[in-house]
């Protein structure tokens, strides 16, 4: 069986692994598209701390059952569809134990502490699959980046009335446009791409603000009535974009984090006190949020002709990274096609 790793900073190579059975409880997926997450550029550039090398990445899967072993009971079938949700729970930790296994300590992501989704087939447990025949495998495998963006949205608990702003128009800010535009919200982007400026608008962003061409608290007053926004989202993982969404947000606002920055950052803290901020952290999604982003999807059913920005064949997959690196201003989302079916 066939794998991609990344053996080295910077290189990717294929390699050969013996193909999986699945034992008890577990499902083998035949891989048919993955897409790439910024986690993976990290690894590939050397700046994924959670990475150890070599590894084979890939958390966003589209794909269908080959086999299911022996006790799973779920109405999985040979040909079915299905989205993989990449993640771990322990069942036993403190964030487990409150309901909320997206935030397990002890969690793996495919692609991060344990290998990924890069390569021929895999095998994960039934209860890691999603089957759904209304989708295309290439909007199947837009649900988990998405997912993440509007388990962010729930965290700040938006509502129809609110105006969020987003910090960061990449794919992880996408999510959180798109999650909040689904709850009625208005939503105002804080983006430098020209390109993805123009699609945030296509989505259905209110408005997109260039910090580094306008005043943003100038821009943000105007368009709020000096208001301000009733929840911002960070998802550019920067330390000037953490300390902007405190500096930005209006009394009894509401931030949310999903992004890390590498840096310490400094705040004005008097001001978490002084507008009794609500900051709250956002990591992973749960099954409401994949459910919420599949119901969205099957709405809007051209979305990947909007955020795919480039598909590569599973035989040139090496290339994937280096083209990213190249192109980051105008790429949402890179794409890996096993050419196994008419996507």
């Amino acid at each position: 069986m066939k794998s991609l790793a990344i053996d080295t900073v910077g290189h990717t190579t294929f390699l050969e692994r013996p193909a999986p059975t699945p034992g008890p409880g577990e499902v083998l997926v035949d891989v048919r598209i993955v897409g790439l997450c910024g986690s993976d550029l990290s690894t590939f550039n050397g700046a994924n701390p959670l990475v150890e090398l070599p590894r084979v990445p890939g958390h966003e899967i589209g794909g269908t059952v080959l086999e299911t072993g022996a006790g799973v009971e779920r109405d999985l079938r040979p040909g079915d569809h299905v989205v993989v949700v990449p993640y771990t729970a322990c069942g036993t930790c403190p964030a487990c134990r409150r309901g909320r296994p997206n935030a397990c300590q002890f969690n793996q992501t495919l692609g991060v502490q344990r290998d990924g989704g890069l390569c021929d087939r895999i095998v994960l447990p039934a209860d890691r699959l999603i089957a759904n025949d209304r989708l295309g495998l290439r909007q199947l495998a837009l649900v988990e980046p998405l997912s993440v963006g509007f388990h962010a949205v729930a965290r700040g608990e938006v509502e129809a009335a609110d105006t969020v702003l987003v910090l960061g128009g990449g794919m992880i800010g996408v999510g959180a446009v798109l999650g909040a535009l689904a709850r009625g919200a208005r939503v105002i982007v804080s983006e430098i791409s020209a390109a993805k400026s123009e699609v945030l608008r296509q989505l259905g962003a209110a408005a997109v603000i260039n910090p580094m061409q306008e005043d943003l608290a100038a821009r943000l007053d105007d368009l709020t009535g000096g208001r301000g926004a009733d929840v911002i989202i960070e998802a550019a993982g920067v330390a000037q974009t953490f300390r902007q969404a405190v500096d930005l947000a209006p009394f009894t606002g509401r931030i949310v984090y999903i992004g890390y920055t590498k840096t310490e950052v400094a705040y004005e803290t008097k001001f978490f006190n002084l507008k009794e901020l609500d900051i709250r952290g956002s990591r992973n999604a749960t099954r409401a949020d994949f459910d919420a982003v599949i119901a969205y999807l099957e709405l809007h059913q051209d979305l990947a002709d909007l955020l795919v920005s480039k598909v590569f064949p599973w035989d040139r997959a090496t290339e994937a990274f280096d083209h990213w690196t190249a192109h980051r201003d105008e790429t949402f989302k890179i794409m890996i096609d096993f050419g196994k079916d008419d996507l």
